[in-house]
């Protein structure tokens, strides 16, 4: 109907064939094609376990249950798709620096399980990988104010990327990605070393 009211021939028929098979929400693509492009890559994580960071039963958990309801080929798709990003972690070369900070109650929900503990623990042994936690006693009310990822490029172009519940933000402009370095960099502070981390991790597997 569409193409019809605008002869346009198809074209938006076909656009919107591609749009229906697109791997990621609309909202996170500019992001997305930033990664693939990444230098290094700085998180910190208040709800989730890191996308590059989940196993595909934790991964599924999230899509399966997000809220509108998802059909069951957008879901595979996804999931598919977020477990093709972890590539990142191993396969670009250059290496990615990569720097996560995990908030505690990220760790606490019963669908973290042993493997998906154990699969942060395998990924703190990358050499490009710093995982960091944390804990609850070290709560700072940066910590509190949601996610966000630092990208840097080949190009040494420089972005912050904020996703919330009903929108995500990608931004170039200099003085959020400042705003956002600050408060990241203010919460590796307050988290645990790497080491300190991995030990915190590994008690959790222990008590499970």
């Amino acid at each position: 109907m569409a193409d019809e009211l605008c002869g346009a021939e198809g074209i938006l028929s076909a656009a919107k064939d591609y749009l229906s098979r697109e791997k990621f929400p609309p909202g996170a693509l500019g992001f997305m094609e930033r990664e693939r492009d990444a230098v290094s890559h700085w998180s910190y994580e208040s709800a989730y376990v890191p996308g590059l960071l989940q196993t595909e039963r934790y991964a599924r958990w999230l899509i399966d249950n997000h809220v509108p309801t998802l059909d069951e080929e957008t879901v595979e798709r996804r999931v598919a798709a977020r477990m093709e990003r972890q590539g990142i972690l191993t396969e670009h070369k250059p290496l990615v620096d990569l720097s996560f900070v995990v908030f505690e109650a990220a760790l606490r929900v019963p669908q973290v399980d042993t493997d998906q503990l154990r699969r942060l623990l395998d990924a703190s042994r990358l050499r490009n990988v710093v995982l960091q936690v944390l804990p609850f006693e070290r709560t700072t009310p940066a910590a509190l104010m949601g996610p966000m990822v630092l990208l840097e490029t080949r190009d040494h172009e420089r972005f912050a990327f904020a996703e919330g519940t009903l929108s995500s933000e990608l931004s170039a402009d200099p003085e959020v990605v400042r705003q956002t370095t600050e408060r990241l960099s203010m919460i590796r502070t307050q988290a645990l070393r790497p080491d300190d981390s991995a030990r915190f991790i590994e008690r959790m597997v222990d008590h499970q």
